[in-house]
């Protein structure tokens, strides 16, 4: 995490349930004379004494907000979930059509809130928009470069034109995600892109982009990517101009019960 978070305990407030000691994952909180008392302030700090707490007796500082009351925990409908997930498309094909700030913020929240591992919450965004042109020829400029090697070592790449737009295919915005774990950039990418689907966009999981931002001097130099940041995907996302009647089909699951 990048700031300092501190646990505090209402002792007025706290009414020793113990509720919060038997949820902490680290074994951090203790029962002494009835009230919480937390061990040490290193820990993960995920938050889960402050929300299970039933008398809101326990807080976390140095967040810019308060968390939010969950009277009732919203429930997605399961079927209509798997269909989404089912009826997922990779889009190639993309209208000019602007994708809005409101429904871009949208899409960060859902990687914002997803969880990362240890709580380490070190991913990071790179939105590529009004100026993602300059950000594509250089990326392109790379690719054809290496093209020869890549026909070589990629199944299908001597079949691929690489084109001025090859990477974002003239989609209205790009989001890069960084952190230094893939897991937890790999799973705030999903959320974002199911968020991004929610709102009827689509999304191009860009592998070609991602390998070149890693790998291309002068394109990390122009997103001004510093030493150890490693792009973990690109989504390139805008409105579809293609309308897919049928799902895809896949292999049956591999499955071991145990």
């Amino acid at each position: 995490m990048k700031y300092q978070h501190t646990i505090k305990v209402n002792k007025d407030t706290c009414i020793g349930c113990g509720l919060c000691k038997k949820d902490c994952p680290v074994n951090n909180i203790v029962i002494e004379n009835k009230k919480s008392v937390i061990k040490k302030q290193d820990c993960l700090m995920c938050g889960h004494c402050a929300a299970i707490c039933p008398v809101n007796a326990i807080t976390l500082t140095g967040f810019d907000e308060a968390p939010i009351e969950l009277t009732e925990k919203p429930n997605l409908d399961s079927d209509t979930l798997l269909m989404a997930i089912k009826s997922r498309r990779t889009i190639r094909n993309f209208k000019e059509k602007e994708v809005s700030p409101e429904i871009v913020k949208q899409i960060i929240e859902a990687g914002r809130y997803t969880p990362s591992a240890k709580n380490s919450q070190d991913v990071s965004y790179i939105v590529l928009d009004n100026k993602k042109r300059v950000y594509e020829e250089a990326a392109v400029k790379f690719f054809r470069k290496i093209k020869p090697i890549a026909n070589i070592a990629v199944k299908y790449s001597k079949e691929v034109i690489i084109d001025d737009n090859f990477f974002f295919k003239n989609a209205p915005i790009a989001i890069m995600v960084l952190t230094k774990d893939k897991i937890s950039g790999s799973l705030a990418a999903s959320n974002m892109a199911l968020m991004a689907e929610s709102y009827g966009l689509g999304v191009l999981f860009s592998g070609y982009y991602t390998d070149v931002a890693n790998n291309s001097p002068n394109l990390r130099k122009l997103l001004n990517l510093k030493h150890g940041e490693n792009v973990v995907t690109t989504l390139v996302i805008g409105y579809p101009n293609v309308k897919y009647r049928r799902t895809v089909q896949k292999e049956t699951a591999n499955v071991r019960y145990l």
